[in-house]
C-alpha cells in the first residue's frame, strides 16, 4: 500500500466511523425521541457543564506557558488561549492534525520554533495521560466489587486468572525483549518509552512544576464535573452513581480518539457503560448526545472566533516576527 493511499485511509476512515456510528446510534433511539431529550432537557446544567468545559481550556492555555517560559518565551495568554481553541477546532477535520497546527500558530504569531511548542505539546499529553491512568485506578478502587462480579458473572474465574496471569507473562517478556531486541519495532517502541518517561521528568524540573500539576488536576477535575453536571439536565438520570459517572466518562474520553471529535462513537460509549448499570438506553444515549452537542458548540464558536481573531490581534506582532527572521 502506497503512502498516498495511507493517507487518504487515515483521514477517510475516522469520518466513514463516525457516520457508520451516528447511524447505529440513531437506530437504537430514534432521531424524535432525541429531539424531544434535547427540547425536554434543563439548559441551565447544560450551561454549567459547558462553563466547566471552558475553565478546562483556558487551564490548558495558562498551564502550556509554565512549560514555554523555560525554553525563553514568554507568550501572550491571549494566543495560547486561541491557539488552544483553534487545535481543537482543527481536530475535528483532521485527526490529530490540531497538535500540529497549534505549534505552528506559536511559530507564527510568537516565533517560538516548531519542534520546540509542539515537544512541549507532547509533555503535556505524557501528563494527560498519567492523569487519565490515575481516573481509571481510582475507579478500579472505588468500583472494584461491582467490575469483579460484572467478569466474575460474565467469565469463568479460572479463566479471569488464567487471562491476567498470561498478560503478566506477556508484559514481562515484551519488556524483556524491548530492553535487549536490536529490531526496528523495538527500538521505535523504546524510544517512545523513553521520550515518555522525559516528559514525564521534564515536567518536575520546570521552576513552576507545581503550578503545573495544580492546573493538570484542575483540567480533569473540570472535564468530569462537566460531564457530571451535565447528567442533571435529564430527569432520568437524577441520582446516577458516582461509580457510573466515572466509568461513563472514561468510556466516553477514550472514544474521542476513535473519530474526529468523537462523532457518532461519543453517545454510544456513553450508553455501552451506563448499560453496565442498567441505565435505559434512551436517556443514555440521548445525555452522550447532549455532552458531545455542548462541548462541540463551544469548541466551534471559540475555535472559529479564534482562527478569525490570530492574524487581527497579532498584524503588528507577525510583521516584527518576519522583521527578526529576515536579519538573522
Amino acid at each position: 500500500m502506497n503512502q498516498t493511499v495511507k493517507k487518504y485511509l487515515k483521514l477517510l476512515l475516522p469520518i466513514l466511523l463516525g457516520v457508520f456510528l451516528i447511524g447505529y446510534s440513531l437506530s437504537k433511539v430514534p432521531l424524535n425521541e432525541l429531539f424531544e431529550y434535547f427540547k425536554n432537557a434543563n439548559y441551565a446544567w447544560i450551561g454549567f457543564g459547558m462553563f466547566c468545559g471552558l475553565l478546562s481550556h483556558l487551564s490548558r492555555a495558562y498551564r502550556w506557558r509554565f512549560q514555554l517560559e523555560p525554553l525563553g518565551y514568554k507568550i501572550a495568554y491571549s494566543n495560547s488561549v486561541m491557539a488552544v481553541f483553534s487545535a481543537y477546532l482543527i481536530n475535528y477535520t483532521i485527526p490529530r492534525a490540531g497538535e500540529v497546527a497549534r505549534a505552528s500558530i506559536l511559530t507564527t504569531y510568537e516565533g517560538v520554533p516548531f519542534e520546540k511548542g509542539f515537544g512541549t505539546i507532547v509533555a503535556e499529553r505524557v501528563a494527560d495521560l498519567i492523569i487519565m491512568v490515575g481516573i481509571i485506578g481510582i475507579t478500579l478502587f472505588i468500583q472494584f466489587d461491582f467490575i469483579y462480579q460484572f467478569f466474575v458473572q460474565k467469565f469463568n474465574p479460572l479463566l479471569i486468572i488464567l487471562g491476567l496471569s498470561f498478560l503478566a507473562i506477556f508484559t514481562f517478556i515484551g519488556f524483556k525483549y524491548i530492553k535487549t531486541s536490536t529490531s526496528a519495532i523495538a527500538l521505535k517502541i523504546k524510544k517512545f518509552l523513553i521520550g515518555l518517561l522525559e516528559g514525564v521528568l521534564s515536567i518536575f524540573k520546570m521552576k513552576k512544576k507545581w503550578a503545573f500539576i495544580a492546573h493538570t488536576l484542575f483540567i480533569w477535575s473540570m472535564y468530569i464535573a462537566m460531564f457530571y453536571l451535565t447528567t442533571f439536565s435529564i430527569t432520568e438520570l437524577h441520582g446516577i452513581s458516582f461509580g457510573a459517572i466515572l466509568i461513563g466518562f472514561i468510556s466516553a474520553t477514550f472514544s474521542i480518539a476513535a473519530t474526529n471529535g468523537g462523532i457518532g462513537s461519543y453517545p454510544i460509549a456513553v450508553y455501552a457503560a451506563f448499560s453496565l448499570f442498567a441505565i435505559p438506553e434512551s436517556p443514555s444515549m440521548a445525555f452522550g448526545w447532549i455532552v458531545w452537542s455542548s462541548q462541540t458548540l463551544l469548541i466551534v464558536l471559540a475555535g472559529g472566533l479564534s482562527l478569525i481573531l490570530l492574524p487581527v490581534l497579532n498584524k503588528n506582532k507577525q510583521v516584527e516576527i518576519e522583521k527578526n527572521k529576515d536579519e538573522v
